[in-house]
């Protein structure tokens, strides 16, 4: 195999909590992941040179800070006989919006290196090397519905067929996660929903109306454009959303199939 194709698709969050903060700053969370069919595009293809070039439709990405070259040289370091590579990336996936753009990129990145180079990585080994390179990484590697906890490396799958329709909105504002994160440690105390196991289990019976009961995301209670947020909502609900929530400026709307 010279060349692969991989779909990286977007993540929302059903809901996010905080659950505590490690001594090393990470937060611990317990959320509920789901993968969309809104996806990045890469094409991979093997180079008889050494090293990583990727060429992408987003110029801010075309340089080895990227969490793609990052993990080929992770990669490297651990399968030394590895040849260069060229990825083009066609990035869909807006960055700062909470989808997960860097992390299901580099998960995808990861998947298609292991087929291109036929590596001998289980499952643990490539989770491995994903945690290292982000929190989300992990747990981009999962296809399905999932519940996260710890970091976001602790993946419970969760065995559901519920299937929706969604909108997505995604205004003209942006936030670093980890500023997002610092703004909640200043807010402290938050009065948090705990919702993720109510969440689950509505998936678990398929039971639509009953998971959008639920919909939360703490870092609604810290976002400075929460008037605007709150307009959007309202507009949807009047659309006849069966619920909406804020996602790190991304709304939901839920339709019955």
């Amino acid at each position: 195999m010279e060349a692969i194709y991989k779909k990286a698709r977007a993540k929302i969050n059903l809901n996010l909590e905080i659950t505590g903060k490690r001594p090393d700053n990470y937060h611990t969370v317990s959320s509920v992941f789901q993968k969309i069919n809104f996806y990045d595009e890469l094409y991979m293809e093997k180079t008889k040179r050494d090293g990583i070039v990727i060429k992408s439709n987003v110029e801010a990405l075309n340089n080895q800070d990227n969490i793609i070259a990052k993990a080929y040289h992770a990669l490297k370091q651990k399968y030394k006989d590895i040849t260069g590579v060229e990825i083009r990336l066609k990035k869909r996936i807006p960055m700062q919006a909470g989808l997960a753009g860097g992390s299901t990129d580099c998960a995808s990145f990861l998947l298609g290196m292991k087929q291109l180079f036929s590596l001998n990585m289980t499952k643990e080994e490539i989770e491995k090397i994903g945690e290292s390179l982000g929190a989300d990484v992990v747990s981009c590697f999962y296809n399905q519905a999932i519940k996260a906890e710890g970091i976001g490396e602790i993946i419970t799958p969760i065995d559901t067929s519920c299937k929706y329709y969604l909108v997505m909105i995604k205004p003209p504002i942006a936030c670093n996660t980890k500023e997002m994160y610092a703004k909640i440690d200043e807010k402290q105390p938050i009065d948090q929903k705990r919702n993720t196991e109510k969440i689950k289990k509505a998936l678990e019976k398929n039971e639509l109306k009953e998971m959008a009961k639920y919909l939360y995301n703490v870092f609604e209670e810290v976002i400075e454009e929460k008037e605007m947020i709150q307009e959007i909502k309202q507009d949807l609900v009047k659309q006849g959303a069966i619920r909406k929530f804020n996602d790190r400026f991304r709304f939901l709307c839920l339709w019955h199939i």
